[in-house]
């Protein structure tokens, strides 16, 4: 479970990371783009198999673009996608999981 977010670092199950994440499950994998502030395609060709819902959290001011091509691709494969600020993104993920839903999020920690 997600336990904090702060502007610059996260707190997953007792482990604070001061980068941004991508998390499925009980992995959590440091997050790089391509375009840094915009989340391309390509920045999503990794997620598992039977993913429901993807959250995006797209910083502590929404400055991290998540495009409509990007979206359509996600949802062209059955995902649907959530995007919201990070603090309210963190609330989210961890209320579908606890649904027992199978999420994978992405978290900008920043701007």
């Amino acid at each position: 479970m997600i336990e904090d977010y702060k502007f610059g670092s996260i707190k997953i199950d007792g482990t604070i990371f001061e980068h941004d994440v991508m998390v499925y499950k009980d992995e959590v994998k440091e997050w790089w783009r391509e375009q840094g502030h915009n989340v391309d395609i390509n920045d999503l060709k990794e997620l598992p198999e039977g993913i429901e819902f993807f959250i995006m959290g797209n910083g502590h001011s929404s400055q991290c673009a998540f495009p409509d091509e990007t979206k359509k691709y996600l949802e062209s494969k059955g995902i649907e996608v959530i995007v919201q600020k990070t603090g309210e993104a963190f609330k989210t993920y961890n209320k579908l999981v606890e649904e027992g839903k199978n999420v994978a999020a992405g978290f900008h920690l920043t701007c």
